[in-house]
């Protein structure tokens, strides 16, 4: 099969339904790596609790979490879920940015895709999904993020199989299409509109717009 035509066909029926979706929603870069710290294990409406705390206490800056105390990080950002864990996650985080990069993210983003990655993931709480949000969504680096309902949607589409690794399914996308940021932000942000509106655990199939995409396909992996 031509698996790069039946990826882009899926691309273009989830886009002609939803439109431009204008992910990730944030202010600043920084926001976004404080928001896909947040979004771990819950929702997006309890980390966009979460953020506006965090501005209403001033405390959405790289600065200002480095000076502020654990359990008043942790109280800011309580609607999240598991607060004290991602509290310590982002100061993690924090503490990084400045021993590495003397607290920009400029700098950071400024560094080798690959590299960045490799460096991130070395930090507390920070695995491939949360480390590839933060490159693709806050560094405009080419690099698709793969989440559950990533997996799900091409599981049910015949792409993977139940084995297929992280890095597989990344890979699946990143060898076959163009090494493009507003492809691979908007691409991402269709799965997860999809995965939470069709393809859920109980999915809804027929009024999927993914319904005419021959269901017959078989992927690579």
């Amino acid at each position: 099969m031509d698996t790069k035509r039946e990826l882009l066909s899926i691309y273009r029926k989830l886009d002609a339904f939803f439109g431009d979706l204008k992910w990730w929603p944030a202010d600043s870069p920084f926001e976004v790596i404080v928001g896909a710290v947040l979004t771990q294990n819950t929702a997006w409406r309890n980390v966009e609790k979460a953020i506006h705390e965090l501005k209403t206490r001033n405390l959405l800056s790289p600065e200002e979490l480095l000076i502020t105390e654990n359990e008043l990080l942790a109280d800011a950002i309580r609607s999240s879920g598991f607060y004290r864990l991602k509290a310590r996650r982002l100061k993690a985080f924090v503490r990084f940015l400045y021993e590495r990069y003397k607290g920009s993210l400029e700098e950071m983003f400024a560094e080798d895709l690959w590299q960045l990655r490799g460096k991130l993931l070395q930090i507390d709480g920070i695995g491939p999904e949360t480390a590839d949000s933060i490159l693709l969504y806050a560094g405009c680096k080419p690099i698709f993020v793969v989440d559950a309902y990533t997996r799900r949607i091409l599981l049910r589409h015949g792409f993977i199989n139940e084995k297929a690794s992280y890095t597989d399914i990344q890979m699946l996308f990143m060898k076959r299409l163009p090494r493009d940021v507003y492809l691979y932000n908007q691409y991402h942000a269709l799965l997860v509109n999809t995965g939470k509106l069709f393809c859920a655990k109980n999915p809804r199939c027929r009024s999927c717009p993914l319904y005419t995409v021959d269901m017959s396909i078989k992927g690579d992996l």
